[in-house]
């Protein structure tokens, strides 16, 4: 069976659009209306006609789709497509750090569950995390979470105090400085393109500019979109993998080199073209966020818009 054009097909026929993540697998990206990250992709479907959307990514990102489009039908093709970053987050522990702190303010990364949305004041993307986080007075009892490595590079960049989750994304926390360090010796010409959550994050703030090397540290559609732009050649990538696929598509010519070849997330690999073709034939599987919850995540994310 053509995977590829039954999908077409069937987005035809029932007015529907495929969403795909950068870190998702090149013949499901090729299949896709919208290729980006995870708020962009929900942006995307509420700017789109369609009423039903199959979010090829991780649950986070498809509850996020259907918080921001309500009036839309919500697929995943694979419902245990989780995450180890949103999984970090006890909710019960983020209540009692509000009760703790009347006054206080909790930041959520946008790679949260709903109901740990619901709970926050402000969502942010790691594109307007230091946004966010400066335009909080200083005074106040700030709560940062799941990413530990998000939030010490907010930290570090800002000197503001505050708690900090202790999560991780699991394969940026694999990416360390010798890693790039090894990298960045053996291809002097290449700029250094490093996403907030790597566990690297600081040593390379500190390590890289020795040798003569400014890392940029950058959300996944700010390195597409700097690579499409820069007059660089060569790009060292700390991130996951999948990304390179559609820097390829987006910046021809120019060579992209993964800080890991092992930079590989196997919950995005999850989904596959049969998923999403089944997805779409069989209408399944409906994300779905209870009202109340998705009213107060709504909110949050609606707050972080202003620092966009």
């Amino acid at each position: 069976m053509d995977y590829a054009a039954e999908v077409r097909r069937l987005k035809s026929e029932k007015n529907a659009v495929v969403l795909a993540h950068n870190y998702q697998r090149p013949e499901v990206q090729d299949v896709a209306d919208f290729v980006g990250d995870s708020l962009n992709l929900s942006l995307a479907a509420r700017e789109t006609g369609a009423s039903l959307v199959v979010f090829a990514g991780v649950y986070f990102m498809a509850e996020t789709a259907a918080i921001l489009n309500p009036n839309k039908r919500v697929l995943i093709p694979d419902p245990n497509a989780g995450c180890s970053l949103a999984d970090a987050v006890d909710v019960e522990a983020v209540r009692r750090w509000r009760e703790r702190h009347p006054g206080g303010v909790v930041v959520a990364y946008i790679n949260t569950r709903a109901e740990v949305k619901a709970l926050a004041d402000y969502v942010c993307t790691s594109a307007n995390c230091l946004k966010v986080v400066e335009a909080i007075p200083r005074d106040k009892p700030l709560l940062f979470l799941p990413d530990k490595y998000l939030g010490m590079y907010i930290a570090a960049k800002t000197g503001r105090p505050m708690d900090i989750w202790d999560g991780a994304c699991h394969v940026h926390e694999r990416l360390t400085a010798p890693q790039i360090l090894t990298k960045v010796k053996l291809y002097r010409d290449a700029e250094v393109l490093i996403h907030p959550e790597c566990g690297c994050g600081t040593a390379c703030l500190v390590e890289l500019p020795r040798l003569g090397v400014e890392p940029r540290f950058l959300s996944t559609e700010g390195m597409v979109k700097y690579v499409r732009q820069s007059p660089a050649r060569r790009f060292i990538v700390a991130t996951e993998t999948g990304i390179i696929y559609r820097m390829a598509k987006e910046a021809p010519g120019k060579e992209f080199i993964p800080a890991s070849e092992e930079a590989v997330c196997e919950y995005m690999k999850l989904t596959t073209i049969e998923k999403v073709y089944r997805s779409l034939r069989d209408e399944v599987y409906r994300v779905a966020v209870p009202e109340e919850v998705a009213k107060r995540a709504r909110a949050a994310i609606e707050r972080m818009f202003q620092f966009a």
